[in-house]
């Protein structure tokens, strides 16, 4: 195809303002023209003609190369490819029209035959749009992405090119992450001080009052209490990231993952401890917790179920103490699925909250799909409940909303998973017991489990994890007899000479302790010898001896 170079004079007739060209005084100067290129390209679709025009080169030998780097590109397909040929001529008219620089010849040759965009003009912003577009997930699961893409990954790395996108721009972000973090803490920090200091100030008198005032217009000048982005938000960024890089390296567009090679400070989950009588006393006096996650005693929690057991959803909470149901789960069970005849119920569905509407869905992973085992005890107390619900939908008549659940509100309808949190809250502070969240309830299922040496298998299946190593991390901490059950049979196994001899030791002391004790009360002991008659004990003998025969 046909391509040159040429020599422009930009120089204006300064009364008609036209080009002079070649009639330029000037134009024969050696650094007063510019050089500019012009290529013929494929035609379109329609035929219609397009070209590859560019100028401004300071040098014939610069422009020259520019056309031969054209031609290059276009040398890259075959003459009856015409699908590569049109791609080329397309990427070649764009980048014209956009004065970008000139694709590498080797890079847009793998991505022609990697099927790849040869224009890598795509931005992550416009890519994420793309991706999360084309998702088919749940509600909530999309409302997760694209929260983490309009707070996090839009503003920090959206109009970054997506064939461009390196791990230091992710560093870059995540440290700008934390950097915000603390000017967030601190903000905090201040409002809050304002806000005490405001609550100490007296209502009556005008100074007081005006000083109120002052306050008041202060706090409301300082920015809003906000949530710090935490390691486990961190790492969900990430996640997302990842994931959307993913679909990008299988479409084709990309070959690079650098969200998978970003570092992060790891995010130490907290473990379930045990409210032991040592906890619960620090705990009445500091009301701090030990941990995030706490979990009854067996006693503590018969104490609950005594406590609320007038209450209209104990079925529930004593499903979820004994079996280890998810809130979601419990609340969206169907009485379809509860099976009390053979003592088993199904998992199929549960109710999702996600903001504060309410939706159906299924078990988030399969694992959640399973078959929960019950005990007779829970069977009845599912019964009488069924009973009590059978009650209240006569008393309703038409207005019973019939939802086939069995955990439901007063007039059948759903439950909401956020208000039986709030109710449990409530409960357990009206117990006077130590406070635990309503997924602990679930995990000291899992550690009665345990301490009842249930398999961990049979556990995991029930509590609906994919791996027992899951359950394994979690529930490390069991009931402290359980514990101490275990480091004394381990100890046992250890034959030591020091061991041998102190319980030899203490046997010989106890029998010594046991004879004193006995010779103490006269029951015990050698009987003494009669001195006025030695003769006695023979004497006896042969008196046995002689009824004998």
């Amino acid at each position: 195809m046909k391509g040159s170079t040429y020599r422009r004079c930009s120089c204006r007739d300064p009364k008609t303002g036209k080009e002079l060209g070649t009639s330029c005084p000037k134009r024969n100067s050696r650094n007063h023209c510019t050089y500019s290129i012009r290529q013929e390209l494929p035609p379109r679709e329609d035929s219609s003609r397009r070209s590859f025009a560019r100028g401004g080169y300071t040098s014939l030998k610069a422009a020259q190369a520019d056309l031969d780097h054209i031609r290059a590109l276009l040398g890259l397909v075959e003459s009856d490819d015409p699908e590569g040929t049109e791609l080329i001529a397309a990427m070649l008219s764009e980048v014209s029209r956009e004065k970008a620089s000139l694709p590498d010849v080797e890079e847009t040759r793998r991505r022609l035959n990697a099927g790849q965009d040869l224009i890598g003009s795509l931005t992550v912003s416009e890519w994420l749009d793309r991706w999360l577009e084309g998702k088919r997930i749940r509600k909530s699961g999309l409302n997760r992405y694209e929260t983490d893409i309009r707070v996090h990954l839009k503003p920090h790395i959206g109009n970054r090119r997506l064939d461009r996108l390196r791990v230091s721009h992710l560093s870059d972000m995540f440290t700008a992450i934390a950097d915000a973090n603390a000017e967030i803490l601190e903000q905090n920090a201040q409002r809050r001080a304002v806000v005490e200091e405001l609550a100490t100030v007296p209502w009556k008198g005008a100074e007081h009052r005006a000083r109120r005032k002052a306050m008041k217009a202060a706090i409301d000048a300082m920015p809003p209490f906000c949530r710090v982005t935490g390691p486990a938000t961190r790492l969900r960024v990430k996640a997302t990231l990842r994931a959307s890089l993913n679909d990008a390296i299988s479409q084709q567009i990309l070959t690079f993952n650098p969200a998978a090679h970003v570092e992060l400070d790891p995010v130490r989950k907290p473990k379930a401890l045990v409210w032991t009588d040592e906890r619960v006393a620090k705990w009445q006096q500091t009301g701090e917790k030990p941990s995030p996650v706490m979990v009854w005693t067996p006693k503590q929690t018969g104490a609950f179920l005594d406590f609320v057991a007038e209450d209209r959803l104990y079925a529930m909470w004593h499903l979820i103490a004994f079996r280890g149901l998810r809130r979601g789960e419990a609340c969206g069970q169907p009485w379809s699925e509860t099976n009390l005849d053979t003592h088993s119920l199904t998992v199929s569905s549960q109710l999702v909250q996600d903001g504060w509407e309410v939706e159906t869905s299924d078990p988030k992973t399969d694992s959640g799909f399973r078959v929960v085992a019950l005990d007779n005890d829970t069977v009845n107390v599912l019964k009488r409940h069924r009973e009590r619900q059978d009650a209240d939908r006569e008393e309703w008549g038409s207005a019973w909303v019939e939802t086939g659940h069995v955990f439901t509100q007063e007039d059948g309808s759903w439950l909401h998973p956020g208000k039986v949190t709030d109710l449990f809250e409530r409960l357990v502070a009206a117990s006077s017991l130590p406070p635990i969240r309503l997924h602990d309830l679930r995990h000291g299922a899992a550690t009665l489990m345990l301490a009842a040496d249930i398999d961990i298998k049979i556990v995991s299946d029930t509590l609906g994890h994919s791996d027992t190593r899951i359950t394994r991390d979690i529930y490390q901490s069991v009931l402290p007899h359980v514990g101490k059950n275990a480091a004394e049979a381990t100890a046992k196994l250890v034959p030591l000479q020091r061991k041998a001899e102190e319980e030899k030791a203490a046997r010989k002391a106890a029998k010594a302790a046991k004879k004193a004790k006995a010779k103490k009360n006269g029951k015990g002991g050698s009987k003494p010898r009669d001195k006025a008659n030695p003769d006695a004990k023979s004497e006896k003998k042969s008196g046995e001896k002689a009824r004998r025969k």
